[in-house]
């Protein structure tokens, strides 16, 4: 039971699409907002609900973001009592079976899991389910590169619950470590793999980019914000072994994304190997000369 207060944030859009509201909960995310649900509000319309702390509630920054988006969209906040967060995920969470080799699910989802990688989350209010389409596609580009991954050292930059963590130790990584700025996320990611015993070969830590001169990687994953990973992209390229191997996403399927996330990249010693695509969003390996 998680007893903290939380905002109740109710995004109504002028003109609502799913892609839109993948969007927003994409930006919204790095504020950060916690979870979100799809939803329809007294008038009928279609509206997206974001939920955060009420101690990390802040309308200005809320503003400044919707602000930036290419597409209207209003809000109100109303504050919502303490309940079982973990229960309510869990009534509308459904199973996720990637590529019929991994799969996504539930404490509740006792006879899922007949994959060949298996995995049972608690999200605790962090964000990454396995639903979304960016983290969809790097589990895709951890099994195509499953042998950089085995018997070698991996860093989980933005961790969230810990997904592609635990998916590391699972192809049998040799340590794993995870990074989230959000301290609910960092624990909730341990917590994981303490659930999928895994915990031996995989830490997390709460901070940013900088936790990661602690060590050399031979391959690095961040699936969060562009500005966020070009920002970071010297640092991250700096603990990357020579020869290791970078997975990233976080961002559109376009040239107004991808092509600074490929300039900062290559001015860092990283080539492009490898890209997918999935409902506009786009995710790269990278190689590092």
């Amino acid at each position: 039971m998680n007893s903290e207060e939380y905002i109740e944030v109710t995004l109504t859009f002028k003109s609502y699409s799913e892609e839109n509201a993948e969007i927003t909960e994409a930006f919204l995310s790095d504020l950060p907002y916690d979870s979100f649900m799809e939803d329809t509000d007294a008038a009928g319309r279609q509206v997206l609900k974001a939920y955060i702390g009420k101690s990390s509630y802040d309308p200005r920054a809320l503003k400044v973001v919707l602000s930036g988006l290419p597409f209207q969209v209003d809000f109100y906040a109303n504050m919502v009592p303490p309940r079982n967060w973990n229960e309510q995920w869990e009534d509308n969470f459904k199973p996720i079976v990637v590529e019929g080799k991994v799969t996504i699910k539930s404490p509740r989802h006792k006879g899922a899991g007949r994959t060949r990688f298996n995995i049972t989350v608690n999200p605790r209010m962090a964000f990454g389910t396995g639903h979304h389409s960016t983290t969809y596609m790097m589990i895709e580009s951890m099994l195509e590169y499953e042998q950089d991954i085995r018997g070698h050292t991996v860093m989980d930059m933005g961790c969230g619950t810990g997904i592609l963590g635990i998916l590391a130790v699972k192809m049998h990584a040799e340590h794993v470590y995870g990074i989230d700025i959000d301290a609910v996320a960092a624990r909730s990611a341990y917590e994981n793999a303490f659930l999928n015993r895994v915990s031996r070969h995989y830490e997390t830590y709460c901070g940013d980019a900088s936790l990661l001169q602690m060590g050399k990687y031979d391959v690095l994953m961040a699936n969060i914000h562009k500005n966020i990973i070009i920002m970071d992209l010297r640092t991250y390229a700096l603990s990357l072994r020579k020869g290791g191997l970078m997975l990233l996403s976080g961002f559109y399927d376009s040239p107004e994304d991808l092509d600074p996330v490929l300039k900062e990249a290559s001015r860092h010693g990283l080539s492009l190997i490898g890209s997918r695509r999935l409902d506009g969003w786009s995710c790269i390996a990278l190689r590092k000369g």
